[in-house]
């Protein structure tokens, strides 16, 4: 059975103040999320998941039902604030969905095998989507999930402060947490995290998550029991939110597995506005290297 990749697209992407996932990038136009469906198409994967909002739905059949048909199977599935709530009231003040954990649940009753979830705004490269395949198709099981690696120094901003999941792993290289640290900036040989936490420095080879994980299905039953719980501790606030590294703490606690894969792909995305022309240029430079064809639909 091939896995799937599950793409997160329901943002609304507040920082960059425009629907950057279907932004073109490339010099045929293409999205971020281009390049990362055709290193799944190549990694092996079978089925694509696009989770977005349903006022997306006609924008992206636009972009992608053409290019990716014969190519891929591909579903939709709609992330809206009253999916899986079981009769909970939102506060009226709520303005967005629940959260990542949240989007990947409403993909619930389409996945079935094996399953990658991405951003749909990063790059991730090619040996990426190979490693996280090979888990999926080797080592995944019920108690089994794994997360892929970056190293922090690749993926800050040289145009604003960003926030990143730092990993804490065992001797076995597995997870032990992830804690999310704001305002991450670099000053000469060092990341400067400005929030109050500690430690205020971190190690430019720190690992940290780009929210590209591994699961296997029986995760949605999990994360399902983990929402409801959930709800009733926040349904009154207004921007609490459900992330996937909230039911990764959790699995963990009880007993789970979470592998941490290191990558040496380059990563890179799309945070500020000012990023863009640092992406355009990042593509073509993997086109000129041949890594991608110029046109990666043709």
């Amino acid at each position: 059975m091939q896995p799937t990749l599950v793409i997160l697209a329901a943002g609304m992407a507040s920082r960059y103040g425009s629907m950057k996932q279907v932004q073109g990038f490339g010099p045929g136009g293409e999205t971020i999320m281009d390049y990362s469906i055709y290193d799944a198409i190549r990694s092996g994967y079978g089925k694509i998941v696009f989770i977005i909002r349903k006022s997306f739905e006609q924008d992206f059949k636009k972009i992608f039902d053409s290019k990716l048909k014969d190519r891929i199977a591909v579903e939709y599935v709609f992330q809206e604030m009253d999916e899986f709530i079981n009769g909970y009231q939102p506060p009226a003040d709520r303005t967005k969905p629940w959260g990542t954990a949240h989007a990947m649940l409403c993909a619930k009753n389409v996945v079935n095998e094996p399953f990658a979830v991405i951003n749909a705004d990063d790059f991730y490269g090619l040996n990426a989507f190979e490693k996280a395949a090979h888990f999926l198709n080797k080592e995944c099981t019920p108690d089994r999930w794994a997360l892929i690696g970056y190293d922090l120094l690749k993926t800050l901003s040289d145009n604003g402060t960003v926030n990143r999941g730092v990993c804490e792993v065992d001797a076995a290289g597995n997870l032990l947490s992830i804690v999310e640290r704001i305002n991450l900036s670099r000053a000469g040989d060092k990341v400067i995290c400005d929030d109050d936490k500690e430690p205020k420095e971190l190690d430019l080879n720190t690992s940290v998550s780009m929210n590209f994980w591994c699961f296997d299905p029986s995760a949605f039953s999990f994360i399902e029991k983990m929402f409801h719980k959930f709800l009733l501790e926040n349904i009154d606030k207004p921007k609490a939110e459900f992330f996937i590294p909230i039911i990764a703490d959790e699995f963990i606690k009880e007993g789970g597995i979470i592998k941490l894969i290191p990558t040496p792909a380059p990563w890179f995305g799309v945070t500020y506005k000012e990023d863009a022309p640092e992406v355009e240029k990042s593509l073509n430079d993997l086109i000129q290297k041949r890594e991608y064809p110029e046109r990666l639909w043709i």
